[in-house]
C-alpha cells in the first residue's frame, strides 16, 4: 500500500471526511516533485494526513527536502502520526497562525488547508512564501450550505490571493476548487 492509499484508509476508519481530494493531491504531488534541492514545504491542516502523503509522494525518493505539516486538533493529529511517514516529514501539533508567526524561515511550497492561514492569518502565509515559492489553497468553490460568513471568508481569501501584487494566482476548476499562486 501506498502512502496515499494508507493515508485515505487511515482518514476512512477514523470518520475523517476533509481530506483533499485526488485531483488536488496530484497537483499537491506533482508541484513537489519540481522543488529544489533543500527546498521546505509546509502544510497547514495535517487532517489525517492525506495531503501529507500526496506532497511526500510527490518528493520520494528524494531526501533532501523538509515537509512540515501543521494540525490544530490534538486527537487529528494523533490518527495522521500512525502512518509510516519518510523521515523527512515532521509532524506538528499547534495553531497554524502562531506557527507561521514563529517560524524563522521561509517555504518553497505551502498547502493552506485549514482555517489558520487561510482565512485568518493569510497575510503571514503570503509572508512565509519564499520567492518564486508556490501557494495552494483549497476549497475555493461555494457549496450550498456553507454558513454565510465561511463564503464571504472563502470570497476575501480568494480576491486576495487573485489580486495581490507580489503573488501571480491561477484559479482551477477542480476538486473542491483551487488557487494556485506564486510569489513573485
Amino acid at each position: 500500500m501506498t502512502l496515499v492509499d494508507d493515508a485515505y484508509v487511515r482518514a476512512e476508519a477514523h470518520g475523517f471526511g476533509l481530506s483533499c481530494e485526488v485531483p488536488v493531491g496530484r497537483l499537491l504531488a506533482a508541484l513537489a516533485a519540481a522543488l529544489p534541492p533543500g527546498a521546505r514545504v509546509l502544510e497547514l491542516g495535517t487532517g489525517a494526513g492525506v495531503g501529507t502523503a500526496w506532497l511526500a509522494a510527490g518528493l520520494l525518493p528524494r531526501t533532501d527536502v523538509t515537509v512540515t505539516s501543521v494540525e490544530l486538533d490534538p486527537q487529528t493529529a494523533a490518527v495522521a502520526a500512525t502512518g509510516d511517514w519518510p523521515s523527512f516529514v515532521e509532524l506538528r501539533v499547534g495553531d497554524a497562525v502562531e506557527f507561521l508567526r514563529a517560524a524563522g524561515h521561509g517555504y518553497d511550497l505551502i498547502f493552506a488547508d485549514c482555517r489558520g492561514g487561510k482565512t485568518e492569518g493569510l497575510d503571514r502565509t503570503i509572508a512565509r512564501l519564499n520567492p518564486r515559492g508556490t501557494l495552494v489553497v483549497d476549497d475555493m468553490t461555494e457549496i450550498d450550505g456553507w454558513p454565510d460568513d465561511f463564503k464571504a471568508a472563502q470570497r476575501g481569501v480568494r480576491r486576495t490571493l487573485v489580486e495581490h501584487p507580489d503573488l501571480v494566482s491561477a484559479e482551477l476548476d477542480f476538486g473542491s476548487g483551487v488557487v494556485v499562486s506564486v510569489r513573485r
